[in-house]
């Protein structure tokens, strides 16, 4: 399924990029858009790696698979495949050059703000697409750790998103995955914005990004 999405997608790169001209997104992101580095084009067999993971839903458009090589807790090399948009692809991309010669706990730490960064930039309403190659990443830390009797020893960063009640990212997603499905319905769940309400909007934006990573 990845391959054959991965090669619709480059197939259709001259209907995805249009007029470059009209391009609303950076010239690395461009570059990484349209050359993608790390990409697994083949079969997963044809890369011998030590970690596996895997993150999205198919259902909203959106998966990732992340396989890494390991040297004494060094990552030493890295495939992928996705089935996203362009910036799911260039955020990839990017990170999959990142974490080369990373050690497995500074990569964990990796945020998709840090992406972000690193591209120039993506428009807001594009940003929940880089967190499907942090989360692919650290469930393929986590499969490497489980494997080798060390599981649970990193815990995953947060971000505070109401400096109000100081609830975090991580409280949004487990609304989410407890059945939050919109902005009422978080705020049941979490009291979130009930205070100033400055936070509705990237509250938000956050809740709608996982449901491509898990399915509405």
């Amino acid at each position: 399924m990845f391959l054959k999405c991965y090669e619709f997608l480059v197939a259709s790169l001259p209907l995805q990029r249009g007029n470059m001209s009209d391009w609303l997104y950076s010239d690395t992101v461009k570059d990484h858009f349209t050359s993608p580095r790390n990409v697994l084009l083949e079969d997963e067999s044809s890369f011998e790696y030590d970690a596996k993971g895997q993150t999205g839903n198919i259902k909203c458009g959106d998966q990732m698979l992340m396989l890494l090589k390991i040297n004494d807790d060094v990552i030493t090399d890295v495939r992928w495949k996705t089935y996203g948009c362009a910036s799911a692809i260039a955020s990839t991309s990017m990170l999959s050059e990142t974490i080369k010669g990373m050690k497995l706990e500074d990569a964990y730490k990796i945020r998709p703000e840090d992406l972000v960064v690193k591209l120039g930039g993506l428009p807001s309403f594009k940003i929940h697409c880089s967190v499907l190659g942090d989360k692919a990443l650290r469930a393929a830390i986590d499969n490497y750790l489980e494997k080798t009797g060390r599981a649970g020893i990193f815990v995953e960063e947060t971000t505070i998103i109401c400096h109000c009640l100081g609830i975090t990212d991580k409280d949004i997603e487990n609304a989410f995955q407890n059945g939050a499905r919109s902005w009422e319905q978080l705020q049941q769940a979490t009291k979130i914005g009930t205070v100033c309400g400055s936070c509705k909007e990237k509250a938000a934006d956050i809740l709608h990004g996982f449901e491509h990573i898990y399915g509405s």
